[in-house]
């Protein structure tokens, strides 16, 4: 009889889900969710582990690339997606891949999680090469597609990154950096897409925003890089500048208009009296760092 994994167990919380009241269900599921950030605690060693190496691939021009079937597909091709208006990053940067392509987004593409090859050729095809990092994602840990991907990954010498909730998940020996939230039998049982979702959407957090804040891509805590592409970023653009270069908000929009929108110019530009080109001469020379690049100029 094959061992039953544990994100395949049943949950004894919650046996008796289907005849209790409203409030006691959703009560079990917030009981359970508590248990998500204890379980990714415990991997912030392996977390961190795994940021040195992304900083490092990034400052180096190397992508960041996600795989994953279903649930765990969608969190990386949602994670990837929110980087580049947050950060102001090239959308090539950050990358998500699904079993099944875009159509498995919003549809289930039946077999795709199963297709080792499929992983395999997802992979070819994204270009990814030696400077790169690749990341597999499954709550299993056992999903063929990934294991296709990050069988190949190391084939191509790719450095690689396995995210599950399985300690005994197949990608453990093709992952440089295994992490491992083990989180519990899930609510409904087998249903992933709950609290091994929820650790691996915050794990993916971690991975982009600690590796973006480690090449310089924030300020203190401001998201200088911003985009600002419609009216709530235009108005979060104008109250970073406000508050950094300590200038009203009105002064602040008129840096902001001299720069193109861009937040670290318009800084540069208020704190140390220069123009827009001079601005972006120095922070250049700082590599974009923002805090570097005052520091030098005071």
């Amino acid at each position: 009889m094959n061992k039953i994994i544990l994100t395949e167990k049943r949950n004894p919380a919650s046996i008796n889900i289907d005849i209790v009241s409203t409030r006691e269900i959703v009560e079990i599921i917030n009981k359970e969710d508590f248990k998500v950030a204890a379980a990714v605690e415990k991997e912030l060693e392996k977390i961190a582990q795994a940021v040195d190496i992304i900083s490092k691939a990034f400052l180096q021009g190397g992508s960041l690339l996600y795989f994953g079937a279903g649930t765990s597909g969608r969190l990386g091709v949602l994670d990837a997606s929110e980087c580049p208006p947050t950060f102001g990053v090239s959308s090539e940067m950050v990358r998500g891949y699904i079993a099944g392509g875009d159509k498995a987004l919003k549809t289930a593409v039946e077999g795709a999680e199963d297709s080792f090859e499929g992983g395999e050729k997802d992979l070819i095809d994204s270009g990814a090469n030696s400077n790169d990092i690749v990341v597999g994602i499954s709550a299993s840990g056992n999903a063929p597609y990934v294991q296709g991907v990050l069988s190949k990954a190391k084939e191509l010498n790719i450095k690689t990154i396995g995210i599950t909730g399985n300690t005994e998940a197949k990608i453990k020996e093709l992952s440089d950096v295994f992490i491992c939230p083990e989180v519990g039998e899930e609510v409904i049982t087998g249903s992933t897409r709950m609290k091994s979702g929820t650790a691996q959407k915050l794990v993916l957090n971690m991975l982009t925003t600690a590796s973006m804040v480690k090449i310089g891509k924030t300020y203190e805590n401001f998201m200088v890089d911003v985009q600002p592409t419609n009216t709530k970023l235009k108005d979060r653009a104008a109250r970073i500048v406000s508050e950094i270069a300590d200038i009203t908000y009105e002064k602040a929009q008129n840096f902001l208009d001299k720069s193109n929108y861009r937040v670290k110019p318009a800084i540069v530009m208020s704190m140390l009296n220069l123009s827009y080109n001079e601005a972006i001469e120095i922070l250049k020379k700082h590599n974009g760092r923002l805090r570097e690049t005052l520091m030098a100029g005071k």
